[in-house]
């Protein structure tokens, strides 16, 4: 069995996600999880719930519990429990082999854009082509509100995420995954990015989207470094 103890990067970068993710407001309070798959084990790390934690933006690496891939708790403290939507990471994870990392938040302008079937539309290129190609290749939307918190939702919220990084999930929040803590949490934030200028966008009036001839010119361009990004939300938060 994995050394719990040894897994400390590993629960340092949860964490630290976790605090980017509450301190930049794409959550509420306690509300929302990241996990991260541990590699040659069907084990995952995962922000924890219940009495001991303290919220979003003062994860430590102590509030990050190891769980296995039926949701059973294998190690972390005796304050802390599985989340009840653990199925939406473990599922994912079991779904999507290339995939490392789950998110799951409530950021609430995203919310609103499903609660009210307005589409985000294509409205900008160079000012963040990556969320353009997130908008364009990326994105799905789960039609339910429920909690997932079973087996066979799980199943289902993975199955419509079979061929997208980013989930739409009406009148609850998002989930995202990617192949490291950092790319999660970073798809997390260009959809939210997404949803707020869509949302002022309409606030000032029509918003139309950019021609098709400028989509497809920013989805011909390579990607860029995510490290860079990171690095920036990271500082910028005070991390």
């Amino acid at each position: 069995m994995i050394d719990y103890q040894e897994l400390k990067p590993e629960r340092e970068a949860v964490a630290q996600a976790c605090r980017v993710m509450g301190k930049m407001g794409l959550t509420q309070s306690t509300f929302g999880h990241i996990s991260l798959r541990v590699e040659g084990h069907a084990l995952l790390l995962i922000r924890a719930r219940g009495p001991g934690e303290s919220g979003l933006s003062y994860t430590t690496a102590d509030d990050i519990i190891l769980v296995d891939f039926d949701g059973i708790k294998i190690a972390g403290r005796s304050d802390l429990d599985v989340p009840k939507e653990v199925f939406i990471h473990t599922w994912v994870l079991k779904t999507r082999p290339q995939m490392h990392s789950v998110l799951h938040a409530h950021p609430a302008k995203v919310m609103l854009f499903s609660i009210c079937n307005k589409p985000l539309l294509p409205l900008f290129g160079a000012y963040d082509p990556s969320a353009l190609r997130l908008l364009k290749n990326d994105l799905c939307s789960y039609p339910r509100s429920v909690l997932i918190s079973n087996e066979t939702l799980g199943q289902d919220l993975a199955q419509t995420m079979m061929h997208s990084k980013a989930c739409m999930m009406r009148g609850h929040g998002i989930t995202t995954c990617g192949k490291s803590v950092q790319d999660a949490t970073l798809t997390a934030i260009r959809l939210h990015e997404l949803a707020d200028i869509n949302y002022q966008a309409h606030l000032l009036g029509d918003p139309q989207s950019i021609s098709q001839e400028d989509q497809e010119s920013f989805e011909k361009l390579p990607p860029s470094p995510d490290e860079a990004y990171w690095r920036y939300y990271c500082r910028s938060v005070g991390e």
